[in-house]
């Protein structure tokens, strides 16, 4: 393997060419080929954002273009040869490498990247996804899934979901570690959104309990989308990484494959989140379906879980608040409290003979599987209204959220927002008014960008009905 350090940008580069480590041998020629087009139609510019991605894990920074800019000569080229294929890169991050050899973990998210890219644009071909029903998104996630080998039989419910911010105060990313140190005791594996903080944490915190219990074959499982990979890139923990084809199946691989989920202290994405599941949750078709969730923070930050719990009651109705649980400041009881909700899902699948590695019974309706364009016609286009019914309103709550993530950390929302202005978003007014207020919340507590950027520029604007408009 060759390594060349060529102090590229004011940045330290390298170029080598690497074997793939993590079971990605062969690849047909019109795969490869697919790979290194270069045309809009090609692959080229998708698997250069995401596998730049990976070779810069561990950066703080949450803008896409970033870090384009700091490599702007970065390439990556995979290469068929006769004993299988190469992965070459020419002015790649010198952090990746020790000594002149990729770091193991890194190269392997790196293989994942390819795995991911060429499955979806080779064996998914476009109609899959524009003529599938609900059933069918819903299988195309499972394939997804099956190709990485992500899918474990044989194993009690034991993946843990945690949701939370990206860039977090110290005291909240401390949190996380202590949940995850408390869960890893526990024998529990972990599944993010692959990045820093509160994606972070929790794998970091259970590597230490697990290590603790000699246990082996651990999963810290993140997952990710094209859009997203590039201002959240995986941290170095991930030891199998995921990139769906968009966020909604994105959401779906996460409560399909995960058997409880804990929300840390975030932002919008959070908050989108937490209105995806809870929007599930709420179909009458799920009312008996167990699924723990679990709301957790610092003491300090007691106040943000206050503010979603008081925006969601008034929006879906007091009786949302049954279908999760508050618990400040103490690690050991959400541990506590998500293991016997484990219990209730592992006795559930056996009683209704459901595989425990994949939850086909919850019902996703097809409004929450849809991919969702963040533009400014679709963004004043939501129905935020009461007289709905509450997975119908919390589906185009959820779509909001998403649009406001698009037009902070996303290249093509932030394009939209520099060329056309702030998005608008409109409903029942007091419903506006109480999203207004989350939103500055988030806003002043830096949740909106990393922590320093103080002049944030909101991508939204709020239209009250009865006249006011704020952002």
């Amino acid at each position: 393997m060759n390594y060349k350090n060529t102090g590229q940008a004011g940045s330290a580069t390298a170029s080598a060419r690497i074997s793939p480590a993590g079971g990605l041998d062969i690849l047909s020629r019109s795969e490869v080929a697919r790979l290194r087009d270069a045309s809009s139609a090609g692959l080229h510019a998708l698997l250069r954002r995401c596998a730049l991605a990976v070779l810069t894990s561990g950066s703080l920074s949450d803008d896409p273009r970033g870090m384009l800019e700091q490599y702007p000569d970065f390439d990556i080229e995979v290469l068929q040869q006769e004993r299988g294929i190469k992965i070459e890169v020419s002015n790649a991050p010198a952090q990746a490498f020790v000594d002149g050899q990729i770091i193991r973990g890194i190269n392997e998210l790196l293989v994942a990247v390819v795995r991911d890219i060429v499955y979806v644009a080779t064996q998914l071909a476009p109609r899959d996804f524009d003529d599938a029903d609900s059933d069918g998104l819903t299988q195309i996630v499972f394939e997804i899934l099956r190709n990485a080998r992500i899918l474990r039989t044989h194993v009690d419910p034991n993946l843990v979901v945690c949701w939370g911010g990206h860039s977090i105060s110290r005291h909240e990313y401390d949190y996380t570690k202590a949940v995850g140190y408390q869960l890893g005791l526990r024998m529990l594996d972990i599944c993010t959104g692959c990045g820093p903080g509160a994606m972070k944490g929790p794998m970091k915190g259970a590597t230490i309990a697990h290590s603790k219990q000699r246990r082996r074959r651990n999963r810290y499982i993140g997952i990710t989308e094209p859009g997203i990979i590039a201002a959240e890139s995986p941290n170095p923990i991930v030891n199998h990484l995921m990139i769906m084809p968009d966020i909604e199946k994105r959401l779906e691989a996460f409560v399909r494959m995960g058997h409880g989920i804990i929300v840390f202290p975030g932002g919008v994405g959070t908050a989108e989140e937490i209105l995806y599941l809870l929007g599930i949750l709420l179909h009458p078709d799920n009312k008996n379906i167990p699924f723990p969730l679990i709301f957790s923070g610092p003491a300090r930050s007691a106040a943000y879980f206050e503010q979603i719990d008081r925006f969601l009651r008034l929006a879906l109705g007091d009786a949302v608040a049954e279908r999760y649980q508050i618990i400040v400041d103490d690690p050991a009881a959400v541990a506590r409290s998500m293991v016997r909700g484990l219990d209730k899902v592992r006795n559930y699948r056996l009683d209704t003979k459901d595989a425990f590695f994949f939850n086909w019974s919850l019902k996703i309706p097809y409004a929450f599987q849809q991919p969702f364009a963040p533009n400014h016609e679709n963004m004043a286009d939501l129905r935020i209204y009461r007289d709905r019914p509450g997975h119908e309103l919390a589906a185009d709550l959820r779509r909001a959220f998403s649009g406001i993530v698009a037009g902070n950390v996303k290249e093509d929302g932030m394009q939209r927002i520099e060329q056309h202005g702030p998005f608008r978003i409109h409903g029942d007014p007091e419903i506006m008014r109480a999203l207004d207020t989350l939103l500055a919340a988030f806003v002043q507590q830096q949740r909106m960008k990393l922590p320093g950027d103080n002049d944030y520029e909101p991508c939204y604007r709020i239209d009250h009905e009865s006249g006011g408009e704020t952002g």
